[in-house]
């Protein structure tokens, strides 16, 4: 072969890698090219239907695991033994050990002395304002006994938990609309009051939340703590009756009053105002009967595993036997008032099968999100005065 033949044979194959080479980019380049030019193409409106329309998929699993398998889920998660009051207790110590996970306090240590200081705006009550170093949070409240509270005459003790948007000195506000003065109320028929300051705005108990999750813990969990750690040191003071101790809350202090006593047994008796609830409808279905917290923006209240076996007639199970009464508005807007019923008459069943139904109490009235003084004191005087 020539020379000339042979350099023809060499650039045409070159040629050819070349012209493969070219036409391979070719088609690739307008496969892109393609693709792009489809998702250009396809509309916004058609994007958000097939968002929306995966949106409700997820929305209508969640909702039927929540509310409508919670029965069956329920059924498998408690084994109630109704045989006596102890059977009941140790049957249900499983399920209190998952609660006591789910709200997972954190360990906070005592590290100085408790200070105490003449309250300035609560004066004619003699009240403290008294702080509890705990490390890097304190605790916080008042205190004050009623006259003639002594060593010779101790008396019960009322936890007094105030709701989102108010304050430690609200319960003790003269005439106020919702709280109706119920500290004060309870001071004038012979309890101590202990009222712990919790963190009260909406926002910022947002705010913290989302830190308390990064951690595997809970704002509720970390305020019960720093209430039991206000409990040890009033229950150190000889004008106090230890035995006798009771809780009330409003609104958000009725679901810390809902939270704490299945964990902390050193109280006795409680009251729930304006917080008892059908939960799960409550958590997870908006409805113009009633405000879910579905459609507001209170995040707070969400919790890891909370309804898995948890909603509050299953919660009464793990105050139970101990009594306990439910104060709810009709026209109060956090609970459509029948569903609050069904979900009482559930939660009594406890009580019933163990023949201590006088032990738990409704009141459902003509009003709004408040508490009512004349049932909740003599509640609270019936189980913890002698």
């Amino acid at each position: 072969m020539t020379k000339t033949a042979q350099l023809l044979q060499f650039f045409s194959s070159r040629m050819s890698l070349l012209a493969f080479f070219f036409l391979f980019c070719t088609c690739l380049s307008g496969q892109v090219s393609s693709g792009t030019e489809i998702a250009q193409e396809m509309p916004d409106h058609q994007q958000e239907e097939r968002t929306v329309k995966y949106k409700h998929q997820l929305e209508k699993y969640l909702q039927q695991w929540i509310i409508e398998d919670y029965p069956d889920r329920a059924e498998k998660a408690w084994n109630r033994d109704y045989s006596n009051i102890d059977a009941f207790k140790r049957s249900v110590e499983g399920n209190r050990e998952r609660w006591m996970a789910l709200l997972n306090p954190p360990e906070l240590r005592k590290s100085g002395p408790v200070n105490k200081e003449p309250h300035p705006y609560l004066q004619d009550l003699g009240a403290e304002w008294i702080e509890l170093p705990l490390g890097p949070v304190s605790a916080q409240g008042i205190l004050a006994f009623p006259p003639g509270a002594s060593s010779e005459n101790p008396v019960p003790l009322i936890v007094v938990q105030h709701g989102i948007g108010s304050y430690p000195e609200t319960p003790f506000t003269i005439d106020h609309n919702l709280y109706h003065s119920y500290a004060r109320e309870l001071i004038k028929a012979g309890f101590a009051v202990l009222a712990p300051m919790n963190l009260r705005s909406m926002p910022y108990r947002n705010y913290i939340e989302r830190l308390c999750r990064l951690i595997d813990t809970t704002l509720p969990g970390i305020e019960l703590v720093r209430m039991q750690h206000l409990l040890d040191v009033v229950l150190q003071d000889p004008r106090v009756d230890a035995e006798r101790v009771g809780m009330w809350g409003l609104s958000l202090g009725g679901m810390a009053t809902m939270f704490w006593m299945p964990l902390e047994p050193r109280i006795k008796a409680g009251v729930v105002s304006a917080w008892f609830n059908h939960r799960r409808n409550k958590m997870a279905l908006p409805d113009d009967r009633y405000v879910s917290f579905m459609v507001v923006d209170e995040e707070h209240a969400f919790f890891r595993g909370w309804l898995t076996e948890f909603t509050d007639s299953d919660v009464v199970s793990l105050i139970c036997p101990r009594p306990l009464m439910i104060h709810h508005g009709k026209s109060d807007r956090i609970a459509y008032w029948p569903q609050v019923v069904d979900e009482f008459e559930i939660a009594k069943t406890h009580y019933q099968k163990l023949d201590i139904s006088d032990r738990i109490e409704i009141e459902v009235f003509e009003g709004g999100h408040e508490a009512r003084v004349g049932t909740g004191v003599p509640f609270l005087e019936r189980w913890l005065k002698p």
